[in-house]
């Protein structure tokens, strides 16, 4: 199959797989003599391995670490699981991070007071004195994003 009828059966942008090849998550396909990349059944389970862990949050990373465990099926599978138990704790610091981060954005509403005009806006001036403090620390866990934890003060 060609990259579109790979990107529909698997409901994927094309730039998206062509992204994973160049990472190393999918193999190179196949190319026919106009030059098209021509994709098998393997290729479709591939990538659908891959979106799946990145519906579980999943690194980049963890995928190829968990690729290179299916790859070798006569391995033994302890360390997948140590795997998981470590992607685990990467969700439940986020769960915290998140938390924490709900718990500030919380205490930042309620610095309104009212509908006033912008100059005398509580959560406008909360902003300030927060970003004129130290820069918000966070966990950074593979791709995503730096989620601000609430600072003390």
């Amino acid at each position: 199959m060609k990259i579109g009828d790979l990107a529909k059966a698997t409901s994927t942008p094309v730039e998206t797989i062509r992204y994973y090849e160049r990472e190393g998550l999918l193999p190179a396909a196949a190319r026919t003599d106009a030059n098209y990349r021509h994709y098998s059944d393997a290729h479709t389970q591939r990538l659908q391995f891959v979106r799946h862990c990145r519906s579980l949050d999943m690194s980049l990373d963890e995928i190829r670490a968990l690729l290179a465990f299916q790859d070798s099926p006569a391995d033994n599978c302890a360390n997948v699981n140590a795997l998981l138990d470590a992607h685990i704790g990467h969700v439940a610091q986020r769960i915290r991070e998140l938390r924490a981060l709900e718990k500030h954005l919380k205490a930042l509403r309620a610095q309104c007071i009212g509908v006033l005009d912008s100059a005398h806006c509580g959560i406008l001036e909360g902003l300030a004195v927060q970003s004129a403090g130290a820069p918000p620390s966070g966990h950074l866990h593979g791709t995503h994003r730096k989620v601000p934890a609430r600072s003390e003060g």
